[in-house]
């Protein structure tokens, strides 16, 4: 029986490479996204050519009805996943006092929510088995904050703060629960970016690039590999920036 690694967000960027990631390492793969079907569908296809299960569901992580019927499913054919990697996320870039209401829940729920509604259903099972795992994907800016992404930072923030508090929760079960902190990485997310403006932002980080998809993949993959007692933490991978 294969154990089951969910990634939301997986269409494109981190996602992607780490759904990949764990599908060359024989992980059977749950794969999610909010739109990009085609995409997804995509992915599904290359994941199975490494002779591994995978399963695909076009379903928006910040609706708490909509994990619930990914999970009845996945709970109806027995491949409820024991690594969780909490990935799906958007930003929001421009001034607060230009930010609609709307904007603001919607970055929120989509980088903070998303995450209660997937370890909401997963944690049963977990527990149950007394062994798993759960990865938060988290930037540095939830630490520091940046101007002009203040809904961002805050929602990456919080992400932090429900790590720290869920990895006590689950630490008698033997159920690490972690964070990582991602610097700049080279994704559709920081497009906007003009040649110059990457240039400069890259003269200051310490290790002189951005971290590609498929390196931040391998440091998600590390994290789940490691040995329980390491839980609760704030895993910073930002190139040595903050």
């Amino acid at each position: 029986m294969s154990v089951y690694a969910l990634i939301t967000g997986a269409s494109r960027g981190i996602g992607r490479e780490t759904a990949l990631k764990f599908a060359r390492e024989g992980y059977g793969i749950i794969i999610n996204c909010k739109t990009s079907r085609d995409k997804l569908m995509a992915l599904r296809d290359e994941i199975l050519s490494y002779n591994v299960p995978c399963l695909a569901f076009v379903k928006d992580v910040s609706q708490f009805n909509e994990v619930s019927e990914m999970f009845d499913e996945l709970i109806s054919i027995n491949a409820v996943p024991e690594i969780i990697i909490n990935n799906a996320g958007i930003s929001h870039i421009g001034l607060l006092q230009d930010m609609y209401g709307s904007e603001w829940q919607n970055v929120i729920n989509t980088n903070l929510s998303s995450i209660f509604n997937v370890c909401r259903h997963a944690i049963p099972h977990l527990i149950r088995q007394q062994k798993g795992c759960i990865v938060n994907i988290s930037s540095m800016w939830g630490t520091t904050g940046a101007s002009c992404e203040v809904a961002y930072s805050a929602s990456k923030g919080g992400v932090n703060s429900f790590t720290k508090a869920l990895a006590k929760e689950l630490a008698p079960s033997n159920i690490p629960v972690n964070a990582i902190a991602f610097g700049v990485i080279d994704t559709e997310m920081n497009g906007f970016l003009a040649p110059e403006e990457r240039q400069c932002l890259i003269e200051e980080i310490p290790a002189g690039k951005f971290l590609s998809p498929a390196e931040a993949a391998d440091i998600i993959y590390s994290v789940t590999q490691l040995n329980s007692y390491v839980t609760g933490q704030i895993i910073t991978a930002d190139g040595g920036l903050t």
